[in-house]
């Protein structure tokens, strides 16, 4: 499909994310796992975890959010703040492709640290964007506070980090349901500190072919400079929240377009 100018792609890709910004677009989709909770901290934590082995096929990584549900309780705030050692038995055997039990206790004591000694998942990438100013930089903070633990180095690779070249795909898309607005029955806008057009797009394999697809986007690969890139021109659509562009880009790669 070619546009004559960029206002016409611009409606046509509002358009679109009226579509697809609907709360049909996460029934079949890893997103659902933390809308089944109301606790902000419950979400959140649940969101982080999921968003973590957030790739591959959607119905595996669904069956192992749900897995981890039953592993915590489905109580995630409470288990995180009150889980000893004992409880690290029951998660013996858990894998998702590469993420396996071993990442998976790191991941529940690092949090347990986090909600216990510092402000949480919000309070951290609060603290990065406030003192960075951007999302890169954040999310690099983030990873640097979530590690700060000893641990095995196995299980850095699944955070990653933008300062060394990653989309960060997961941690981005992480962002976009903690911090855009849940008027639309779709992200939850719980993180009021963290301004919306701070955001990055969550790229992936659909939003890549797409955005090249429709001319925003020339770069091959699906790094930190494509993310910039990408985001470069999303901005002059809508300059206050471009990220919900996602939806249109990931809709239309998902469908076919």
């Amino acid at each position: 499909m070619k546009f004559k100018t960029k206002k016409e792609l611009k409606v046509f890709l509002d358009t679109q994310v009226e579509l697809f910004e609907r709360p049909e677009f996460f029934e079949s989709d890893p997103l659902g796992i933390p809308h089944r909770f109301s606790k902000k901290e419950d979400i959140e934590i649940i969101g982080f975890l999921t968003a973590t082995i957030a790739w591959g096929n959607r119905k595996s990584i669904i069956n192992s959010a749900n897995r981890m549900c039953l592993l915590m309780d489905n109580s995630p705030h409470d288990f995180i703040i009150n889980h000893t050692e004992e409880d690290y038995k029951e998660l013996e055997g858990f894998v998702h492709r590469t993420y396996n039990s071993v990442d998976l206790q790191y991941f529940f004591f690092a949090l347990q640290r986090l909600y216990k000694e510092q402000n949480g998942l919000e309070g951290i990438f609060s603290e990065g964007f406030s003192f960075h100013g951007n999302a890169a930089d954040a999310i690099s903070h983030f990873k640097k506070q979530f590690f700060q633990f000893e641990h095995l180095k196995r299980t850095q690779k699944h955070v990653s980090d933008p300062m060394k070249g990653s989309s960060a795909k997961r941690l981005n898309m992480y962002l976009r349901w903690m911090v855009r607005p849940a008027d639309k029955g779709v992200d939850f806008g719980l993180w009021k500190n963290i301004p919306l057009n701070k955001l990055m797009i969550p790229l992936d394999v659909h939003t890549g072919k797409i955005g090249r697809r429709l001319g925003l986007l020339m770069r091959t690969q699906n790094d930190w400079r494509a993310v910039e890139e990408l985001m470069t021109a999303l901005r002059k659509f809508d300059c206050e929240d471009p990220t919900k562009y996602d939806f249109a880009l990931f809709g239309l790669g998902v469908s076919g377009f």
